[in-house]
């Protein structure tokens, strides 16, 4: 069996603790490892408060090969993640030269002068990577630590999204050689409750496949429910062969009776 490395997600910010605004950071990243054959084991949200990241981050090194953090980076005084990750690893916190130079050629390219403020986003736990950032000002950092791979990026999403290819690029030598695929099945006319058992027999068909069951309408008077089965295997033919089976055994349990339409 080829091993899944398992990754911890790392969400700060006060706003997303307090609702103003949706945490899409987490759904994002989540997705693109689990397609690339990553194990998300725990999706972790805290405030911008030093205390809280330092126990997060120690806590996640200790258990999982990849944990990325998002938030914190800016040039304010509540963006203190590279100082509680710094605090977290027992490092100092230092002025990077290379970190430096990309947010010196930023602000120079806006007609802007390198303030105090902007030089605090050249500051990086002591033997960080700065990972640069296309579009906006703060890099990310990147530290190996045995065998977890610790990745700090910004809370703007534009800003991630563009920095997670700098990420995918770094972890190719520990990412599985598998192919994800998933497929759905929707059906109608059928509670959940009812569906439960034949998904329950329809999961021993592949028992390391993901098989979940997702309701859309309501439960009695017009119940929808989505099917959807995630499957890895090194070759994608085999993948799929694999997600199939299951969706194929819901549907000869159900007859055709149901308006039941899979997809991939």
């Amino acid at each position: 069996m080829v091993y899944a490395p398992r990754a911890w997600i790392v969400t700060i910010g006060n706003e997303l603790l307090i609702g103003r605004v949706v945490n899409t950071n987490a759904a994002w990243i989540a997705a693109q490892l689990t397609l690339r054959g990553v194990r998300v084991r725990r999706i972790v949200t805290v405030a911008d408060n030093v205390d809280d990241i330092v126990e997060v981050v120690r806590l996640a090194v200790r258990r999982a090969d990849i944990v990325i953090t998002t938030g914190g980076l800016g040039p304010t005084v509540d963006d203190m993640t590279m100082e509680a990750v710094a605090a977290a690893l027992n490092r100092p916190l230092v002025l990077n030269k290379e970190a430096l130079g990309m947010v010196e050629r930023f602000y120079t390219s806006k007609g802007y002068m390198l303030t105090p403020e902007a030089r605090k986003m050249a500051l990086l736990p002591e033997g960080a990577v700065p990972i640069p950032n296309p579009v906006g000002a703060a890099p990310g950092a990147w530290l190996r630590l045995g065998r977890s791979n610790l990745f700090i990026l910004p809370g703007v999403p534009r800003e991630m999204e563009e920095m997670m290819s700098y990420v995918f690029r770094a972890l190719e030598p520990i990412l599985p050689r598998l192919c994800v695929r998933e497929l759905s099945l929707t059906i109608r006319g059928v509670p959940e409750a009812a569906l439960a058992p034949i998904l329950r027999q329809a999961a021993r068909r592949c028992p390391s496949c993901y098989t979940k069951s997702h309701p859309k309408g309501h439960e009695v008077d017009n119940p929808v429910v989505e099917v959807r089965v995630l499957a890895s295997a090194p070759s994608c033919e085999e993948a799929e062969k694999m997600a199939r089976r299951v969706i194929e055994y819901v549907e000869a349990q159900l007859g055709g009776d149901y308006g039941a339409s899979s997809s991939g």
